[in-house]
């Protein structure tokens, strides 16, 4: 749709992606090859169809920046006014996760899911890399419409640094936070946190510390 001025978006058939191995909340990168599953059947629709349509899965790319070594985590707030973010579910909700949906150029490159990320990581958060994104699982939750028409692909990417800053006026704040201040906002129930945050913080704790470990 070159040229139309519809923005059109990586889309994969829910059936395709999970008929045959369902899931809600998280699956690891080792039970099973979801991004091979997507790169393998995707394609692009416009998304103001794909956002009403659950029979379509927009695959997201989700990075949480982590500095393992202090173990800090990343923590933003979206802003709140419709000028500034689009997205009014999500509107003034903290996040640890940056990720955005998969464009037509993002195809330049040999993996577009990765592609995503990286250009995402750059347009919204300041902050220096230590290593490649890797991926730790999936994330599948459909307990609200916004969560039925996406599906999550989990990474982590390590940095060195203390702080990071936002790039763009959709990021309210952006910081550095102790995984264990994670830990207790998402433990209260009025924490203005996006679901997918909550869904992966445990999986990213068992990739710092070892399945079992405190903080």
């Amino acid at each position: 749709m070159k040229g139309s001025g519809v923005r059109t978006i990586m889309v994969v058939g829910r059936e395709a992606l999970l008929g045959e191995r369902p899931f809600q909340g998280f699956s690891p990168a080792a039970a099973y090859d979801y991004e091979s599953l997507i790169l393998k059947g995707y394609r692009y629709a416009p998304r103001a169809e794909a956002e009403e349509n659950p029979a379509l899965k927009q695959p997201i790319a989700y990075c949480i920046i982590v500095n393992p070594r202090e173990r800090l985590v990343l923590a933003y707030r979206r802003a709140e006014r419709e000028g500034d973010y689009a997205e009014k579910r999500l509107r003034g909700k903290w996040s640890m996760g940056v990720g955005g949906h998969i464009d037509p150029v993002d195809l330049d490159g040999a993996n577009p899911i990765r592609t995503s990320m990286l250009r995402e990581l750059g347009e919204e958060i300041v902050c220096p890399r230590a290593g490649e994104p890797r991926i730790l699982g999936y994330i599948n939750d459909d307990v609200d419409m916004v969560g039925a028409v996406h599906f999550g692909l989990l990474y982590r990417l390590d940095t060195d640094a203390r702080s990071v800053a936002s790039a763009t006026r959709e990021i309210a704040e952006a910081k550095m936070i102790p995984a264990g201040e994670w830990r207790d906002r998402l433990a209260r129930s009025d924490a203005a946190v996006e679901g997918w945050s909550r869904i992966a913080f445990g999986p990213l704790i068992a990739s710092l510390c070892g399945l079992g470990s405190n903080l």
